[in-house]
């Protein structure tokens, strides 16, 4: 049997830096567990306008698309407007589906304004695995509120974000605030 050696003979040089460990990110960041993707029965995308609001982290619905958190936010608040259809590009959007998409985009836009108050918005999608879509096969918008300063060391040095608030706190306080948009 061989003896384990204590953890600190592996530390190297004390630098001084403090160490956040969020270990339950590895398997986001090396794919594992990752939802599939291909078929209404195992998209998450299609589940989630299938449970209750709180535990699909639905946000709002309406009759083609729905907004739903996303669960590995880039920032408190980070939505992502969804057909309900299991459809992956942009472009075979039905018209009513993607009139409903664009307002369900500026509702977003409004109401992280007036219930986050952020500094500004990265709007988009990614159309294909090879074009950085972690979900390909259903498509969806994000809409990630930016702060002045929101983008730290912790990101860059540490493959980490620090999140401020729970998502479930972030889901009920964007449902109440929801600004509906008129589409048409």
């Amino acid at each position: 049997m061989t003896e384990v050696e204590p953890a600190e003979d592996f530390a190297g040089e004390p630098d001084g830096f403090g160490r956040l460990w969020t270990p339950h990110r590895m398997a986001y960041i090396q794919g594992e567990k990752k939802p599939a993707d291909d078929g209404p029965g195992s998209c998450p995308f299609c589940r989630a306008p299938g449970q209750p609001d709180a535990d699909g982290l639905v946000v709002h619905r309406g009759e083609h698309v729905f907004a739903v958190l996303n669960l590995f936010p880039y920032n408190p608040g980070h939505l992502m407007v969804c057909p309900y259809r299991h459809v992956s590009s942009y472009v075979d959007l039905a018209a009513e589906e993607l009139a409903e998409f664009t307002a369900f985009t500026r509702s977003a836009v409004l109401t992280l304004k007036a219930a986050s108050n952020p500094a500004g918005f990265n709007i988009g999608m990614n159309q294909g695995a090879v074009a950085g879509a972690g979900i390909a096969a259903h498509l969806h918008q994000h809409v990630v509120p930016r702060w002045e300063g929101d983008a730290n060391f912790l990101p860059v040095v540490a493959r980490t974000k620090a999140m401020p608030e729970l998502l479930e706190d972030t889901r009920s306080r964007l449902a109440r605030a929801w600004v509906d948009q008129p589409t048409g």
